[in-house]
């Protein structure tokens, strides 16, 4: 069994960075969290303990280290670093540029960047082997999956140790072979909302029904099989005669669709928005209800996929 020394260092202090620090802080690790923002560091030990209550913090976690800059971090012996900074690559590279130097090889370098391409935000490293993408999804300490993306530089034993990390603080790690634009999940998930608006869009149905379809039909089987098992269990061929009927209407836009162009060029981006409006419309009641409601629900379905994980 891999040892580690139970030590990361997150890079950013914002909604990510202080869900995997609550991750690795439930998990019994030291986590150094670098912010350069005085106001916002000021918030972090609150906002942390926040998402690891969330998680079943059990009040005898290690409190994360906050720290100014990077040069601020004890890095000897880091097991894993962790940038979660804004989606900015200039910014992304400037920042594995001062890494590089700080964090002695081979501790694995990773970015959760969930658009730019992990070689790219690497390219100029002189220790490009170990450069990873780790890419959680919102909310990052309630989903379990984690995507481990290798770029054509990524050393194949730096993967494997960063899935082994993920694995040792309750995470599921998902590889991807290729540094592709969209990584893996991102993908499928963008393919089904390019359909979900267009359906919108075209008044074939309402939102509340769209999301009804997925949630209470194909996306319920989701928790029991993704979409390949579950074929393999219903029938490949079923779905193949099904997709030959289907695939010629099926959205195909290059851009996205002017219907959620408009909503943005608007200011409704949804519960985050002055205007409380994005596909449907919020009062900040409801917003407060809802929020409660989704991060119950995950919860429970974590708890579903953690027995089985526990069953094999």
């Amino acid at each position: 069994m891999t040892r580690f020394v139970n030590k990361v260092v997150v890079v950013g202090g914002g909604t990510m960075g202080c869900a995997v620090a609550a991750i690795f802080n439930v998990a019994g690790w030291t986590a150094y969290v670098v912010e350069t923002d005085e106001l916002v560091r000021l918030g972090l030990p609150g906002r942390i303990d926040a998402a690891a209550q969330t998680l079943g913090a059990s009040g005898r976690e290690i409190p994360s280290i906050i720290c100014g800059a990077l040069v601020d971090v004890d890095w000897a012996d880091v097991d894993i670093v962790i940038e979660c900074v804004f989606e900015d690559l200039a910014l992304k590279q400037a920042v594995f540029a001062e890494i590089e130097a700080l964090c002695p090889a081979p501790t694995p370098l990773t970015s959760n960047s969930s658009s730019f391409p992990i070689g790219q935000i690497g390219k100029g490293l002189a220790t490009q082997s170990r450069m990873l993408g780790l890419h959680f999804f919102m909310p990052a300490h309630l989903v379990p999956a984690v995507e481990v993306i290798s770029s054509q530089a990524s050393d194949e034993p730096t993967a494997v140790r960063v899935s082994e990390i993920m694995r040792a603080v309750g995470k599921k790690p998902i590889r991807v072979k290729r540094d592709i634009p969209g990584f893996l999940a991102n993908r499928i998930q963008h393919a089904l909302m390019r359909e979900a608006i267009a359906l919108v869009e075209e008044d074939f149905a309402s939102p509340e029904d769209v999301d009804a379809a997925v949630r209470y039909g194909f996306g319920f089987r989701y928790i029991a099989a993704g979409p390949l098992l579950q074929k393999d269990l219903a029938g490949i061929d079923i779905h193949c005669a099904a997709a030959a009927t289907m695939y010629p209407y099926l959205r195909t836009d290059q851009e996205p669709s002017a219907h959620m162009r408009q909503l943005v060029a608007n200011g409704h981006i949804g519960v985050k928005s002055a205007s409380l409006r994005g596909f449907y419309q919020w009062t900040p009641e409801q917003v407060a209800v809802e929020q409660k409601r989704y991060e119950a629900a995950l919860l429970k379905a974590a708890r579903i996929l953690s027995d089985e994980e526990v069953g094999h």
